[in-house]
């Protein structure tokens, strides 16, 4: 069997360990050949493919990024110049030119959305989520988030002693467009006081009152972790909104980090290497099985499927009966 294999949306750390999971699990176990897909859809569209080898996947277990590039491409989206939308039929024209048995696509939400469509005009289809924000619908994790989760958790740890040495309120915002899940578990895991997230409505008097309290109860600073997508006015960035806020409600001084692409940068942890490799083995078989259009998921502690067209479209979104957030409420964090 010929498979091909390519890399959507933004980068995380983790992305190449699966490309050889992938990889090493179709040439030394199942006798296949894999073919590399360079900058997403895109290259499906350009034809930009080659083979990839043993020697191919040398070095990409730590490596961050990925090897085949990657881009923000859809396909199947028409625009005011692109009306009969031509790239369908030029992705099936490089699948049918390569012979490709089946096409792994590894990608977040939007990948796992093209990929559904490409199942409908009968390409064999199996993907792997990959999203640190972890809001991929139907699998509880996704690699890339643990990496991110202990860099912002990180960044955190060290906020803390500069806002104790000058006595400030410290916002850092995360990524996470409609997602709180790395301003949950960072926060949790890094102390935070007050966590902020796109689920979870905020009341700006209420986050004044707790930093004020704090101080009566001599805790002279203050660290709130926001992620990026909570809802602003006028589309302010979230940290310098609630920095502002913070100010004006308190009168403390207040400062803003935002951590930005560092969260989505360098080597991913051990966890994260060793899901993206079980993820990267797991499509394989379903292939070997010709079980396609199919997402692999990790569900508890086991790595299985469910079928394509139930993630795409929804996402994976933090509930306010979520443990964590019951845990943070009982120690006194305040979630807005």
């Amino acid at each position: 069997m010929k498979i091909g294999i390519l890399t959507s949306g933004g980068d995380c750390p983790g992305i190449n360990a699966t490309i050889r999971g992938v990889c090493k699990s179709a040439l030394n176990h199942y006798g296949m050949e894999v073919y590399g897909i360079h900058n997403g859809f895109r290259g499906l569209m350009d034809g930009h493919v080659n083979r990839l080898t043993e020697d191919s996947t040398s070095g990409l277990l730590t490596l961050g990024g990925t090897i085949l590039g990657t881009s923000r491409e859809k396909p199947f989206k028409k625009t005011s110049t692109n009306i009969n939308n031509e790239r369908p039929s030029m992705i099936i024209k490089t699948i049918q030119s390569y012979g490709l048995d089946c096409l792994v696509c590894i990608g977040g939400n939007g990948t796992q959305k093209t990929a559904a469509k490409l199942m409908e005009v009968g390409i064999n289809v199996i993907t792997i989520p990959k999203t640190i924000d972890n809001d991929v619908w139907g699998t509880d994790i996704s690699f890339g988030f643990d990496s991110a989760v202990s860099i912002a958790a990180d960044a955190i740890d060290r906020l803390h002693s500069t806002a104790s040495s000058h006595q400030r309120v410290m916002v850092i915002e995360v990524m996470g467009h409609k997602a709180g899940w790395l301003a949950l578990y960072s926060g949790m895991a890094g102390g935070g006081d007050i966590i902020l997230m796109p689920e979870i409505p905020f009341n700006i008097h209420s986050i004044g009152d707790t930093i004020i309290n704090r101080l009566k109860k001599g805790k002279p600073y203050s660290i709130v972790v926001v992620a990026e997508g909570i809802n602003t006015p006028e589309g302010k960035k979230a940290a310098q909104y609630i920095a502002e806020e913070i100010e004006y409600e308190t009168g403390f001084e207040t400062r803003e980090t935002v951590l930005g692409y560092i969260q989505r940068g360098g080597s991913p942890t051990a966890f994260d290497r060793n899901l993206a490799t079980l993820m990267g083995g797991h499509a394989v078989e379903l292939i070997s099985n010709k079980q396609y259009g199919r997402m692999v998921a990790l569900q508890g502690n086991k790595i299985s499927s469910i079928p394509l067209s139930e993630t795409a479209g929804k996402l994976r979104l933090v509930t306010e009966n979520h443990e964590l957030v019951v845990q943070g409420r009982r120690m006194g964090i305040c979630f807005g």
